[in-house]
């Protein structure tokens, strides 16, 4: 049903977060990734909106991401449904839920997660384990000079065209959110995309992406 990666990279003498997503649902956009300066979490299968954030503050004030999702988690009634994962600057977190991991099974489906140095990789619902396998590998292959939100929807590309979500929809949803402390005014315009019902949300994603980025890039030459 969803699959995301949750990313982080040096800048300065801070850290950029992204999270990419995607799922057969509308709206993912809306509760799924939670991103700071601190840190970034995304939070699916039953995803409920306190979860995500509560995170995502409890890195601003400067807990691991281990600590924080617990903290997070262990005051919401929804932990045993969440598949939750995390990153701080220092730190990584995964949450499978009691629940979540039954119903998986039952189901038959593929699940589970994936880290890597600076990345974090979770799915749930899934045709195959190739699919987190994939979009782990694809992340991690691409070069660091290309903007990481770029990296973050083809990363996606990669695992949903290696096999991606059990089942299909007309409504289906995509996001990416990145925040760069050390990007140029207005960067939201293309680090913080949604596409909330579509049969191709990520190939509409990276559309989207292509044309903030260009409009962006004209308006700062009429700023400078």
């Amino acid at each position: 049903m969803t699959f995301s990666i949750v990313a982080r990279e040096q800048v300065g003498e801070g850290h950029s977060f992204g999270v990419g997503v995607t799922t057969n649902n509308p709206g993912i956009g809306v509760f799924c990734p939670a991103v700071s300066a601190s840190g970034a979490v995304a939070t699916q299968y039953q995803t409920y909106g306190e979860v995500g954030p509560q995170v995502r503050g409890y890195l601003e004030d400067g807990l691991r991401a281990d600590d924080a999702a617990a903290a997070a988690l262990a005051a919401s009634e929804s932990a045993p449904m969440l598949q939750v994962h995390a990153l701080g600057a220092q730190s990584r977190a995964v949450h499978h839920g009691a629940d979540f991991v039954a119903e998986q099974e039952e189901l038959g489906a593929a699940y589970g997660d994936i880290a890597g140095e600076n990345y974090s990789v979770a799915g749930n619902t899934l045709v195959n384990q190739a699919t987190l396998e994939t979009t782990a590998e694809s992340f991690a292959a691409a070069s660091p000079d290309r903007p990481l939100a770029v990296r973050l929807i083809e990363a996606l590309v990669a695992g949903d065209e290696a096999g991606g979500d059990r089942r299909d929809a007309d409504a289906r949803s995509a996001a990416v959110r990145v925040v760069d402390p050390t990007a140029g005014v207005a960067n939201e315009w293309y680090n913080d995309l949604r596409v909330d019902a579509s049969a191709s949300p990520l190939a509409d994603l990276r559309s989207q992406y292509d044309r903030a980025k260009q409009y962006h890039q004209d308006a700062s030459a009429e700023w400078s």
